[in-house]
């Protein structure tokens, strides 16, 4: 099975490789071989025939280019994040909606010869939903997003449908939670800050809270947004129906708890380097999101997910710390 990871440079698109890599079952079938994609060169792995390209999917034929060698399973995980979106408009739709529709039709066009039907697992977000929300959203609740990353996600997951009706590929797209806690360097996503108020202390650096401590949130580690993609990237979508996104299990939690759950584990003097510095632009947008689901469809087709904030810190200890908690 040719594979083909677009926005393989990126945390879940490194850790999906690597999960690849040790088991080239993973998908149920043998990958044969691995195309990863990115604006910027990822890193290729040494026991699997793979190939890395740079492209940028707004730019005119490069979705062609890519889709003419026919993968038999595409991951699309590539987005300008929420922050970024926000702050640069033209960038953030041109990246995340214009680049989605470019792959879409660029999958339409291959196969409007010889037949060419694909399975697109697509990273959508809970950003596609607005307030006000009751305590928690249920799968039957509209999409109303209220920031343009939110928007543009939820005019891609009409898109997947209406494609994947008419034939075109085989879609389903995830609403991922926040993944916590994301290894590396900060990015520009608004959310930023959650993973950083416990992976900075736990590397024994200085962490800024924007938000007040009741914020509250929906989370997964990066460990089970691996398990979403491999779970749709095999199963069966005749029970899913032509409702092709799906909104994944989380974890409700306050930054309250989150705090907790990190002094229970690391103590008293990692808290401490969690610095209050109140940033209006981000609790604004955080204020729009939604912040507890049922997610009953999605766990009743066999996603999973953590259920305590300790193990999400434990995920994160055990898999980029080796076991040592500071």
């Amino acid at each position: 099975m040719h594979v083909m990871i677009i926005g393989a440079a990126g945390m879940i698109g490194r850790k999906l490789v690597d999960t690849l890599v040790a088991n080239p079952r993973a998908l149920g079938r043998d990958v044969s071989h691995l195309t990863l994609v990115d604006v910027v060169a990822a890193s290729a792995p040494a026991n699997l025939a793979s190939t890395v390209t740079v492209a940028n999917l707004a730019e005119t034929g490069s979705a062609a280019r890519l889709i003419a060698t026919r993968p038999d399973m595409i991951f699309h995980l590539a987005a300008v994040v929420s922050g970024e979106a926000e702050a640069d408009f033209e960038k953030g739709y041109a990246v995340n909606l214009d680049g989605t529709r470019n792959l879409f039709e660029a999958i339409r066009l291959e196969g409007a010869g010889e037949p060419y039907r694909p399975r697109l697992v697509f990273a959508s977000s809970t950003a596609v939903f607005g307030s006000p929300f009751p305590d928690a959203i249920g799968d039957e609740f509209l999409t109303a997003p209220l920031t343009s990353y939110g928007t543009q996600k939820a005019i891609a997951e009409l898109l997947l449908s209406d494609y994947s009706r008419r034939g075109v590929f085989d879609g389903v797209g995830l609403r991922l939670p926040t993944i916590c806690i994301r290894p590396g360097a900060p990015n520009k996503a608004a959310s930023g800050f959650f993973s950083g108020i416990l992976r900075e202390p736990l590397n024994g650096e200085e962490a800024v809270l924007p938000v007040e401590e009741d914020v509250r949130h929906w989370f997964a580690s990066p460990r089970a947004a691996v398990g979403f993609f491999l779970r749709a990237a095999q199963m069966d979508l005749t029970p899913v129906g032509p409702r092709r996104n799906l909104t994944m299990p989380g974890l409700s939690a306050t930054v309250a708890e989150q705090i907790d759950a990190l002094r229970r584990i690391a103590g008293d003097e990692a808290v401490r380097l969690i610095r209050r510095q109140p940033d209006p632009v981000i609790a604004r947008i955080v204020a729009g999101w939604p912040m507890n689901f049922q997610a009953d469809r999605a766990r009743e087709l066999g996603f999973r997910a953590e259920t305590s904030f300790e193990d999400i810190i434990r995920i994160y200890i055990d898999d980029e710390r080796g076991g040592r908690a500071t």
